[in-house]
């Protein structure tokens, strides 16, 4: 079963992605891109910079675009395919109330003009693999039924489902009986998405929807990284296993952005990001030390704590 990690703003960056393949022993088969925008008619200068990081193309790694319009959409895939890339993902599951506003992400959903030119644009490209990933609708859960039928006369690699309304953002519980809907309508590979946070849940998913091409897993994975890896090889780690891990990624982003970033409280705050869902692993007192840690000589003591635990 393909195992993909889904992008998360402000998390999986380029860095994350290049360090999370060494530490985990390349066991996800393809890294997404954060969502890459327009910005004043081009690509976003923040973004440009990313995709031209050369070692995030020693990993299968997709950019991953959000567009309102074919305007936007053509912008960003020549934008990309300049930059070498030959796959592209579309975001349309984006539930953030100021991007569906403005018609982007799960927003998308509801303007079908703007759809079908878009999708007229993708069976153009034939240089180009696109993938597509979405949500059930804005406000209602059968939103997606209008697109059903430019879904499946468009090529597309597969299709990866979240299957939640935007409304909810990650609220709430996942719709199984709106996905199984999904599953048996569309004639493209199917990818679920949605609340992974146990191996024991991928093989419930394998046994229940044969047909599944693969599982995208974002904050299952930031929680526990190694998730993928215990999967591919069929292996469950120990507690010690699991911190010596994620700590061993912690230092190889630690060096990194120590060179890349000016200033302690810079570093300190992108450091702090990096534990955001890892409660469960570490324990609630080092959680809740690391984001009191006003300084990066506090932050590092907690560290320096947890590395002792482990060795």
């Amino acid at each position: 079963m393909n195992i993909f990690f889904a992008p998360l703003q402000g998390y999986t960056d380029a860095a994350y992605q290049r360090f999370h393949n060494e530490v985990y022993g390349g066991c996800i088969d393809c890294y997404y891109t954060p969502f890459l925008r327009v910005e004043n008619g081009a690509l976003r200068m923040k973004d440009t910079q990313e995709v031209k990081q050369l070692y995030i193309r020693k990993i299968n790694v997709v950019p991953q675009i959000i567009v309102k319009d074919i305007n936007e959409f053509r912008v960003l895939v020549d934008a990309i395919r300049t930059e070498g890339y030959r796959e592209i993902d579309i975001n349309m599951g984006c539930p953030f109330p100021m991007q569906v506003k403005k018609g982007r992400g799960a927003g998308l959903i509801l303007n079908t003009d703007n759809v079908i030119e878009i999708f007229n644009e993708i069976s153009a490209n034939v240089d180009i693999q696109f993938s597509l990933k979405m949500r059930l609708g804005v406000d209602k859960n059968n939103q997606w039924k209008s697109l059903c039928e430019v879904l499946n006369s468009t090529p597309l690699k597969h299709i990866t489902l979240h299957p939640r309304i935007a409304k909810q953002q990650y609220k709430g519980n996942v719709d199984f009986d709106s996905f199984i809907d999904f599953y048996n309508s569309i004639n493209h590979n199917i990818v679920y998405n949605g609340d992974i946070t146990d191996i024991s849940q991928v093989d419930d998913l394998i046994t229940n929807y044969p047909k599944l091409y693969g599982i995208m897993i974002g904050r299952g994975l930031l929680a526990r990284p190694s998730m993928a890896m215990e999967y591919k090889k069929n292996l469950i780690f120990t507690h010690q296993q699991q911190m010596e891990k994620l700590l061993l990624l912690h230092t190889k982003l630690f060096h990194y952005y120590s060179s890349k970033l000016s200033g302690e409280s810079h570093l300190l705050i992108k450091m702090k990001t990096f534990w955001d869902y890892s409660e469960p692993l570490i324990g609630r007192k080092s959680h809740k030390l690391i984001k009191k840690a006003s300084t990066l000589a506090k932050y590092n003591e907690v560290i320096n704590n947890m590395l002792a635990f482990v060795t």
